[in-house]
């Protein structure tokens, strides 16, 4: 009885580890998934500092994609981290199975050496008959023959145990080696990721110091962007004021949405955080919300929306199915579309060429228009999600 449970024991002590294995592998298939994406990003930032170094200006462009490199670079090593967690748990696991199969085999090889010793003591057909006559009676006599008769198969049953119980070890210690030796991997490329952090931490703050004496430029770029932005806004809020003023229905103001623009208007919540990225690459130089500026000290910056880095070039393109409500003209290089989805309403603003006009009906990732391109060789989209009058946190609603 006692061997039995052992028996069930042990194979649930496998099936959890196997469970335990499932559930990790899981866990490292999404992070190893998430680690390649980042390093994707990191790459598609270097090309764009590439880019933008062409023209041999310090720019705050650059220092720009450098902080966005240092953000997914941090994030890297915080991945890479928790992949190294998830392999030491599994090599515990796997450490302790292996710990438990040998207590296993000591016990299964103590009480083979038993039998082997027992059987071999009896083994010749004599020792056989004087064990079976010093029975005390023919009942023990007859239960000591059925017992030798038991000796032989026993002792094959054992010896099959063991060997499967080595076999099963070698399998553990082959797990084992393999996941020591993706820990190494993981671990080494952590290492190496918080060597070029550093390296990136030096390069920003000596091109923060270059550019601290460009101080007076800086304010004046800082001014025209705040103007353009207090400009932006305004229309924006005009715009969404006029779509969404009250309808005149028998004399009375109503301000419902038509069942259409309700429908489009669940569906544009019910995909939040899954919709696509309004440019086909890109990689986010500057988030939403107030911020300390790069280098101007004590200055405080505001964003309505996200800045969208992309390569030269590139199109701008619709996150959702909706109307455009309006094309309108910030400066002579920065056009914005606004494009409406029931109670919500998107912004694509630092386009230079428009190949939409108000009312055209969008489909999901059409192109709206080609982002702009400066002087120093940076190509940026601003995007915005309004609700109402209300600024929505973009990065809440696009795909991770």
């Amino acid at each position: 009885m006692s061997n039995l449970l052992g028996k069930y024991g042990l194979i649930s002590i496998f099936i959890l580890f196997l469970g335990f294995q499932t559930i990790a592998q899981q866990s490292k298939s999404d992070l190893q998934k998430k680690r390649n994406k980042i390093e994707n990003e990191i790459a598609y930032t270097n090309k764009l500092l590439s880019e933008t170094r062409k023209n041999k200006q310090n720019t705050l462009g650059e220092l720009k994609l450098i902080n966005s490199k240092l953000n997914n670079r941090n994030e890297l090593i915080a991945t890479l981290k928790n992949e190294a967690y998830i392999l030491n748990n599994e090599i515990s696991i796997t450490e302790n199975s292996i710990k438990n199969l040998n207590t296993d085999l000591i016990q299964l090889k103590k009480e083979y050496a038993k039998v082997v010793y027992f059987a071999y003591k009896y083994k010749t057909s004599y020792n056989k008959l004087i064990y079976l006559f010093s029975a005390d009676d023919f009942n023990q006599a007859f239960q000591r023959m059925r017992y030798l008769d038991q000796i032989g198969e026993f002792i094959r049953d054992e010896a099959i145990a063991i060997r499967k119980k080595e076999e099963e070890k070698q399998l553990y210690l082959n797990v084992l080696k393999e996941q020591k030796g993706q820990k190494k991997s993981v671990l080494d490329k952590e290492s190496d990721q918080l060597y070029k952090l550093e390296g990136e931490k030096a390069e920003k703050d000596l091109l923060k110091n270059k550019m601290q004496a460009q101080e007076k430029d800086l304010r004046a770029q800082l001014r025209t962007k705040e103007k353009e932005a207090r400009k932006l806004e305004k229309k924006i809020e005009d715009i969404i004021a006029k779509a969404t003023k009250p309808k005149i229905k028998k004399g009375e103001k109503t301000f419902s949405l038509t069942p259409e623009e309700k429908q489009l208007s669940v569906s544009f919540v019910g995909n939040k955080g899954k919709l696509p990225w309004p440019t086909d690459r890109g990689v986010i130089s500057e988030s939403f919300g107030i911020h300390s500026h790069p280098v101007l000290k004590g200055v405080k910056t505001k964003n309505n929306g996200i800045n969208i880095a992309t390569s030269r070039g590139s199109d701008a393109r619709s996150i959702f199915d909706g109307t455009v409500v309006s094309v309108t003209t910030i400066t002579n290089n920065n056009r914005a579309v606004i494009i409406r989805h029931g109670d919500y309403f998107t912004v694509y603003s630092n386009l230079e060429t428009i190949y939409v006009k108000a009312g055209d009906n969008i489909k999901v990732k059409e192109t709206l228009g080609r982002i702009h391109t400066n002087g120093n060789g940076k190509t940026e989209l601003h995007f915005e999600v309004w609700k109402g009058k209300g600024k929505q946190n973009p990065a809440y609603w696009l795909k991770k």
